[in-house]
């Protein structure tokens, strides 16, 4: 499975069976997340069998059911620095999925637990990501159109399958805030504000990447 392929096949799983990963699924895992700090500078980490983040009225609420891993998105407190977990961390999921992993992006129905991830001076949890075989593959949802989320003009090939991943992205509540313009080759992508949203910002860039080609656009 390619990133692609994986972007069609990922939905969010919030009910997950009692199978550790381990073994080269782990590993991959791993090299992957300390490929993304190391290009975004952050402090992504893995936890394992720690089932507590998920034994929270919040959690119950958000309907979690068998969580016990997560991807706890930390780095340093900056400007963007919600939109890089968004980036970073949807490229975590993504790879995940063509691991044979599921995934569900959570930002607030979770318990932080301490000492399960380690928070260097100045930086920050921002959310997590629960990680692990799911129940089911969970299911897509409805999505708004490429004239709902851009007002481009007879736009090439490229930039069509670029908005098309992006429409395939999980955002927030599935509100979908943002809105592409292109002129030339130069792509600006913007969104309402909010903490969320600039998750959301950094999730549907990584989804237009891929569908789009980098090699074809500049972000503007």
């Amino acid at each position: 499975m390619d990133l692609k392929e994986a972007i069609l096949s990922r939905h969010s799983v919030r009910s997950y069976v009692d199978k550790p990963i381990e073994g080269e699924t782990l590993e991959k895992l791993n090299a992957m997340i300390e490929e993304c700090n190391r290009e975004g500078d952050l402090h992504i980490q893995l936890v394992t069998n720690e089932p507590k983040a998920f034994d929270c009225f919040l959690a119950h609420y958000g309907k979690f059911k068998g969580a016990s891993n997560y991807i706890a998105l930390v780095g340093k407190d900056c400007e963007d620095f919600y939109e890089k977990l968004g980036y970073y961390g949807e490229k975590l999921v993504l790879y995940a999925q063509t691991l044979g992993l599921n995934t569900c992006w959570v930002y607030l129905t979770y318990k932080k637990v301490k000492n399960a991830y380690v928070l260097n001076k100045g930086e920050k949890l921002g959310l997590i990501i629960a990680i692990g075989y799911g129940e089911t593959q969970g299911k897509s949802h409805k999505s708004k159109t490429l004239a709902d989320v851009s007002a481009a003009v007879n736009p090439p090939e490229w930039y069509v399958k670029g908005i098309e991943a992006a429409l395939l992205a999980p955002t927030a509540m599935n509100k979908q805030k943002f809105f592409f313009s292109l002129e030339g080759n130069k792509v600006k992508v913007d969104t309402a504000s909010g903490v969320c949203t600039k998750i959301d910002l950094g999730i549907v860039k990584y989804h237009f990447e891929i569908g789009a080609g980098k090699e074809n656009f500049e972000w503007a």
